[in-house]
């Protein structure tokens, strides 16, 4: 549970790029996919804590390899009433489904690395 002091801290842009080591262009990104939502004062961006959380979420799904669209439902059913048993769920599914795709990859390059290495050993036996 967030305090009231972490509720009301603010952030700019650049100190979330730089803490994120993001360019601002990929924050605004995610704005305009509507996986964060900061507030405005004119043309200037305030992100909350809240929005600081959601990039760190967006970060690490990005780094296991899920899709923004994966990304965004899964933050989505969070805020949605008994959010957090269907994020979970979702979430072990999404997982699940990058592991296996993850091992057919590496299964995939184990076969070429191998017909690599025959065609190889075939141009210089000749």
């Amino acid at each position: 549970m967030l305090t009231m002091k972490e509720k009301n801290e603010t952030y700019s842009i650049t100190e979330l790029s730089q803490e994120f080591n993001i360019t601002p262009r990929s924050i605004r990104h995610y704005e305009d996919k509507e996986l964060i939502l900061p507030q405005r004062s004119g043309s200037q961006r305030i992100y909350r804590k809240g929005d600081k959380v959601r990039l760190q979420l967006i970060m690490r799904g990005k780094r296991i390899g899920f899709s923004l669209s994966e990304i965004k439902e899964i933050i989505s059913m969070y805020d949605a009433p008994s959010g957090e048993q269907k994020q979970t769920k979702l979430l072990a599914e999404k997982i699940t489904e990058r592991r296996e795709a993850l091992y057919q990859q590496q299964k995939d390059i184990a076969v070429m690395l191998d017909e690599l290495s025959k065609l190889e050993s075939k141009l210089f036996n000749q």
